[in-house]
């Protein structure tokens, strides 16, 4: 039987297991990222495990979220990375450089290979025919010292494309409309390989949007064949040595189909606050907006800005619009300069802002109390953008712009002629802003600042797990509900004592204090908890404050996976109604959990608050249990090498 393509590149970094559904598989790993909000935990983690020298064929550093500098805090944590980095054989990429994403795909993406990074969206660099995943810091770390990464076998989706896109209707609105039939959990235990004749119409950059947004759908990752496309992107990147053909076999099978015509697709929008709550443009357009951004990791390319600026030339910014522009990379940044779109966008009344995450990630550029912003970008949960009551709203940069420029959210279709970019032979190449390791790594001193914080260390599992329900929560609960991102927060991911009081600020601001008094206890959550961001922080800091388990009705891939590294037991409901039996304050019990866990008997809670018991399961694989019982992954790794 002939494979699909996910097959075929699974099965050539294959380390142990079986490829099946369900599954526990071991993959070896080529590249890893990291970024500098995530990265800071990861090498200190790094350094932990006592390895002299990453052992992957590559390791990028990337500077791109924390670069508001109001404080010590971010510059001190640079400095940090670019030192260590610089010992440990890792490639650095500074600030101003460019989105972790934007720049792996221009400048160091493979065909074939494997990636890991610690950002959920390391998905993008699917579009270039890459098995790219999204993990915790830790899981990266263990990589970079040569570890597998371990995941459950996904099933296999086929996104069978066909026909092309009519003119005004984009990428961003392939995803939006997959994300409208899926939802945001319904890529949980899957991979979507994207196939069909549709396929060949999409350029490379095009391909990256809809795998960067695959993170959305809460899937594994997302993967476009290597082909002619493919072929042609990197020949202007001056890559062309690194492209090979990949592509599923004709006879291949897949464990689900879905079927997309690209010609029938219209300009599509998420509607606050999930980038699953989609609907066409038409359908809500002429609702009043006071802020546009186009930017991030999803929608920064070369082609987005051109469109940008074609479609600004010669008009104006409405006026009671703030439109702001963040391009994905300095390689995009020095193009649109030199031929004159960056200056049509300013003449138009647009703002420039920093080559990096900004406002996507809520580092800047809060909208108006109560506003309505349109953005180009990936996630658009509540309180996210800085401003707790804003509505933020997901589009092309097409719809953005028209939107902009209207001062009412606008179907693009109307607003004239549609633009074609012709592409340069080549573009621009200058990589004097990615600083190779040292070859002398025995000379490099290591800087560390007042904010780096050691490891906190946990202990191994106890018998028994006893204490209050700290918290009860509902469905959709994302990482920013658990550790918040923004420019007050992100500049202590390298403290954990400190960004742990944020924990759960914006759903209890007095979580923190009773889980300190409490010394710690229990959290209760619905349907996909943890979704969103790969911040293992959402677990790390947790795990400071003394939680012990986590019970709900379903998890997060990413999320679910910290946990276990953290030494933080994840549970679900057998019966998802039980969810009702457990209210914030009650005492519960796991007695004997870790035998019972290794012995594979059924685990029962103890409500002794309620009198009440109620089954609950983990679907840990034996692996996972020897973590969670070790007290984590630094733990676990660390009792292997020294036995």
């Amino acid at each position: 039987m002939g494979k699909n393509l996910v097959q075929k590149i699974l099965t050539s970094h294959l380390v142990s297991g079986k490829l099946q559904s369900g599954e526990e598989i071991a993959i070896s790993i080529d590249q890893t990222l990291t970024q500098d909000a995530t990265g800071t935990m990861a090498y200190l983690q790094f350094e932990a495990m006592g390895i002299p020298r990453v052992k992957t064929k590559l390791s990028v550093s990337y500077v791109d979220h924390n670069m508001l500098q109001t404080g010590f805090e971010n510059f001190d944590d640079h400095l940090f990375l670019q030192s260590v980095v610089e010992k440990y054989g890792i490639y650095f990429s500074k600030p101003g450089n460019g989105i972790c994403h934007q720049v792996h795909l221009e400048r160091f993406a493979v065909p074939g290979e494997t990636l890991l990074g610690s950002d959920s969206h390391t998905p993008t660099c699917g579009g270039l025919g890459m098995i790219a995943i999204g993990a915790g810091g830790l899981d990266v770390a263990i990589a970079m010292a040569g570890g597998p990464f371990y995941v459950s076998m996904p099933k296999i989706v086929l996104v069978k494309l066909s026909g092309t896109l009519q003119s005004w209707v984009t990428a961003k609105d392939v995803i939006l409309e997959l994300l409208r039939r899926v939802t945001v959990k319904g890529g949980v235990g899957k991979i979507f390989e994207y196939g069909g004749d549709g396929v060949k119409t999409l350029t490379v950059t095009e391909r990256a949007t809809i795998t960067n947004m695959g993170a959305e759908l809460g899937a594994l990752t997302s993967v476009f064949p290597s082909d002619t496309q493919t072929k042609k992107y990197l020949k202007m990147q001056g890559r062309e040595k690194v492209w090979t053909p990949l592509k599923a076999d004709a006879s291949a099978k897949y464990d689900e189909i879905i079927e997309i015509d690209l010609s029938s697709l219209e300009p599509m929008i998420a509607k606050p606050h999930s980038p699953d709550n989609v609907c066409k443009v038409g359908e809500i357009k002429g609702i009043k907006v006071q802020q546009v951004c186009i930017g991030s990791c999803t929608n920064s390319s070369y082609h987005d800005l051109m469109v940008a600026a074609a479609m600004l030339k010669g008009r104006k910014v409405h006026q009671d619009v703030s439109l702001t522009i963040s391009p994905g990379s300095r390689q995009v940044l020095e193009m649109i300069a030199k031929n004159g779109a960056l200056t049509d966008m300013i003449a138009a009344g647009a703002r420039l802002i920093e080559v990096a995450c900004g406002p996507c990630i809520g580092m800047g550029q809060a909208p108006p109390s109560g506003g309505v912003s349109v953005r180009s970008f990936n996630r658009n949960f509540e309180g996210r953008s800085g401003t707790a009551d804003a509505e933020v709203y997901l589009v092309s940069p097409e719809t953005a712009i028209a939107s902009a420029v209207n001062g009412v959210i606008s179907d693009p279709r109307e607003f004239g002629e549609p633009i074609i970019i012709k592409y340069p032979k080549s573009f621009v190449i200058d990589d004097r802003m990615i600083i190779p390791p040292s070859e002398k790594p025995e000379e490099v001193t290591i800087i560390r600042g007042p904010n780096v914080k050691p490891l906190p260390k946990k202990e191994p599992m106890p018998d028994t797990l006893k204490g209050d329900v700290l918290l009860k929560v509902g469905d959709n609960i994302t990482t920013d509900h658990i550790m918040p991102a923004g420019a007050k927060v992100l500049p202590l991911r390298s403290n954990i004592p400190a960004i742990s009081e944020f924990v759960f600020e914006k759903v209890d601001k007095e979580f923190v204090r009773r889980a300190k008094e409490k010394g710690g206890g229990f959290l209760i959550g619905g349907v996909n908890y943890g979704q969103g961001s790969s911040r293992e922080h959402a677990a790390l800091a947790p795990m400071y404050l003394g939680v012990k388990a986590v019970i709900v009705k379903s998890f997060a891939r990413i999320h679910r996976a910290n946990l276990i590294n953290f030494g933080i037991l994840p549970l679900t409901f057998e019966i998802e109604n039980d969810y009702n039996f457990i209210d914030q304050g009650d005492n519960i019990e796991l007695p004997d959990v870790k035998n019972k866990l290794k012995s594979g008997v059924s685990l029962v809670i103890s409500n002794l608050t309620k009198n009440k018991k109620i089954g609950v399961n983990h679907a840990l694989t034996a692996r996972e249990i020897d973590i969670l019982c070790a007290g984590g992954l630094l733990n676990f790794q660390a009792r292997n090498t020294n036995s």
